[in-house]
């Protein structure tokens, strides 16, 4: 008799540890554990640490609560100003309600990243090419809100979206940097203008106030000069402005003026008038003459 107590209360026993075997669970921190009692959903979800359930009656399928990352592949589109762009995308997402998630949607991961892809490529049709360079945090509040809205239904929330990148094109890409190029030129001649404009009006009130001290005009030309020996140079070039001659000139003393010699006045001579000297007359005379010397 004692043999078979023995005996019958090893194999309860035996039993019991291959039923808490086959029934003994254990879900971690980060998980939820969802069970189906023949293929009905039971409507407390376990939470983390050891739990039972019943063998070959109950499945127990554990939801992860982390948050998940997901990368969006790359969506090609066109944006409103008829731009091809290539963008890509990150979500970020975690499962609160773990039957919803389970019972809901067939995959959820699967479900999210197919909206976040539909998304995205609604949000590039509906931006422009600048707001989807400089203005990604309000394309992130406007992806993350689409993507959220029918998510709700699945169990899951949707924690955060972000624009990774956006590749344009290698024409838009010379493009946008042939506009870089001039704007920034146009502002250094605009910086440069105002320098000239600038000096002019300091180089107006420096010439007005070496005009009322003209000497002035030397000491500035004694520094260049100095300025410019400092440079080793064998040859100087020394400009003479014309003020520093005049300056010299007002600073001369002025020479005494020369004597002058009193002339006496002289008397009017009579004119006589010449007549011009009288022909040779050809007369009888003159060639009896003329004969008898021959």
């Amino acid at each position: 008799m004692v043999e078979e107590l023995v005996t019958a209360g090893v194999t309860l026993a035996s039993v019991g540890v291959v039923y808490t075997m086959a029934a003994a669970r254990v879900v971690k921190q980060y998980e939820r554990g969802v069970v189906f009692r023949l293929g009905r959903l039971r409507s407390d979800v376990r939470g983390p640490g050891f739990t039972m359930v019943v063998p070959f009656v109950d499945k127990l399928r554990k939801i992860n609560m982390q948050i998940v990352t997901m990368p969006v592949p790359a969506q090609e589109g066109i944006t409103r100003d008829n731009v091809t762009v290539r963008v890509d995308a990150v979500v970020y997402f975690k499962v609160v309600d773990a039957a919803d998630a389970l019972v809901k949607v067939e995959d959820y991961r699967f479900a999210v990243s197919q909206m976040a892809q539909t998304s995205l490529r609604s949000i590039i049709g509906k931006s422009d090419l600048d707001d989807l360079l400089s203005n990604r945090e309000k394309l992130n509040q406007g992806l993350e809100l689409m993507i959220d809205s029918p998510s709700i239904g699945w169990g899951v929330q949707i924690d955060r979206v972000e624009i990774k990148d956006v590749s344009l094109p290698e024409t838009m890409k010379r493009s946008m940097a042939r506009q870089a190029e001039a704007d920034r030129e146009r502002r250094a001649r605009i910086i440069n203008a105002d320098a000239e404009l600038q000096a002019s009006k300091k180089l107006a009130e420096a010439a007005e106030q070496m005009s009322e001290q003209p000497a002035a005009l030397q000491l500035r030309l004694l520094q260049t000069v100095v300025a410019v020996a400092a440079e080793k140079n064998s040859t100087l070039v020394l400009p003479f402005p014309v003020e520093l001659l005049r300056f010299l000139e007002r600073a001369a003393p002025a020479a005494p003026a020369a004597p002058v010699t009193p002339v006496a006045p002289v008397a009017p001579q009579p004119v006589q008038e010449q007549l011009p000297p009288a022909e040779p007359h050809s007369g009888p005379e003159s060639e009896g003459s003329n004969s008898g010397q021959g």
